[in-house]
């Protein structure tokens, strides 16, 4: 049993020895989009519609959309998608598109036609009115660091002849729990959708992040744009994989310093919300399985086996106490060794190192989120989400009287995405009045300023 146990501390070293060569060599040779190669914005420049949706985003939406309209590109618009929110929401756009008339059209959506997800309809209502040959989509609680972002973005897009760019966000963990649970959940990710894989065109990976995906007009009309993907949980992993699968090129980067995002404001939300990621990300109980299997083995078992030693040593006596000992010593060095890997990871992830002593416990609550995941595949675990309750991503009761919701009707799954956009309850109503044209289901549903 003891030979069987160092065997164990002697693969879990080895496997983290690699873990850390991989990521390591991604850190230093993987391409980054950063200021420092900044030549500014290509030219010609073609004109881009910015496009953000938001349904009850007062605390984020302001900042976000003020810092889409600071960036230095040339000939781009904003177009911001008032998702039937029911509080400040449609107040700071409309303040903001008095002040920014020129730059900034907002659209207020108030009716959820039948088999749409809530975001990708907000969306697909928003293109109607965009003028742009390239779309940016992003998200409401995105905040652009650099002003130089999208010039950046255009640039990388242009000149290396890429059809779809999507910058994956830096996490902006604030909360001590953010910072030893969420860079567990990315690194789950970043093991299943490998970027590197994802940029070679022979290659099957596909992936892309809502929080920013930028792709010219014939991308997004060649896929079907986002009613082809109306009932698809996470759409941009989806749209990534259509548009790989029809030739065009695709490309995932890891961005420094122009943009973050900060997904959710407690923990519960968070734990809710990455569920639901896991969830529409892997999709099936043997993938979800499989990530638990890993998570437990190769994360937890180091730091478990560890305190089992030191518990042994603690309590026996004579030789058995020196045996122990010899395998405190032998944990000591595995969870060292993995310790060590992990700083690459959190340099990565823009978290202070020394949060990464709390992997452990992330890696504890991300298994507990995957595991409730499991069971949201087979329809027994229940979501809450903004007022609806869903089971198996299906709407099956509200979850008060005094929050009711459309959500996504039809027996469609409900998977809310990286930035935790969910399907929401149901807003005020807004006077129907277009000067767009918009096709006649969404122009008797929305009203647009600006």
């Amino acid at each position: 049993m003891v030979t069987i146990w160092y065997a164990l501390a002697a693969l879990l070293a080895v496997a983290w020895i690699l873990r850390w060569y991989v990521v390591e060599h991604y850190r230093r040779r993987e391409r980054l989009l950063t200021e420092s190669a900044y030549d500014g914005p290509p030219d010609p420049a073609p004109p881009v519609s910015i496009l953000v949706a938001g349904k009850d985003e007062e605390d984020n939406i302001e900042v976000c959309v003020r810092s889409l309209l600071a960036q230095d590109y040339p000939d781009f618009e904003v177009i911001a998608v008032n998702d039937r929110s029911g509080d400040a929401t449609p107040s700071i756009l409309d303040r903001l598109a008095k002040e920014f008339p020129d730059r900034l059209k907002v659209i207020h959506v108030r009716h959820l036609p039948d088999g749409w997800f809530g975001k990708h309809h907000a969306m697909h209502v928003g293109v109607q009115a965009a003028r742009g040959d390239w779309l940016l989509f992003t998200d409401a609680d995105c905040r652009q660091v650099s002003r130089r972002t999208l010039s950046l973005s255009m640039r990388e897009s242009i000149e290396r002849k890429v059809d779809f760019l999507s910058l994956l966000p830096v996490l902006d963990n604030r909360r001590f729990w953010e910072r030893w649970f969420q860079p567990v959940c990315a690194a789950i990710l970043l093991l299943w959708f490998q970027p590197r894989k994802v940029n070679k065109p022979q290659s099957p990976y596909a992936y892309a992040n809502g929080a920013f995906m930028l792709m010219n007009r014939r991308c997004y009309d060649a896929i079907g744009g986002h009613p082809a993907f109306r009932q698809q949980a996470n759409e941009d992993i989806h749209m990534a994989r259509v548009a790989k699968s029809q030739g065009l090129r695709l490309k995932v980067m890891q961005n420094d310093r122009l943009y973050v995002t900060h997904m959710y404001r407690t923990f519960k939300e968070a734990w809710r919300g990455w569920g639901r990621i896991f969830y529409g990300c892997l999709g099936q109980r043997r993938k979800i399985a499989l990530a638990m299997t890993f998570l437990l083995f190769f994360s937890i078992t180091p730091w478990a086996s560890l305190v089992a030693a030191l518990a042994g040593a603690a309590l026996a006596e004579g030789v058995n106490r020196a045996a122990w000992r010899e395998a405190a010593l032998v944990w000591t060095g595995v969870v060292l060794i993995m310790q060590f890997a992990l700083v690459s990871w959190y340099r990565i992830v823009r978290t202070p190192v020394i949060w990464s002593l709390g992997y452990v416990l992330g890696s504890l609550v991300a298994w507990t989120s995957l595991l409730h995941a499991f069971f949201q595949v087979g329809g027994r675990a229940r979501t809450v989400w903004r007022g609806t309750i869903y089971r198996a991503g299906v709407r099956t009761d509200e979850a008060s009287d005094s929050a009711p919701a459309e959500g996504v009707r039809g027996p469609v799954p409900v998977i809310a995405e990286a930035a935790g956009y969910g399907a929401p309850p149901a807003a005020s109503g807004t006077v129907p009045v277009s000067s767009i044209a918009l096709p006649s289901q969404a122009a008797e549903s929305v009203r647009i300023e600006g």
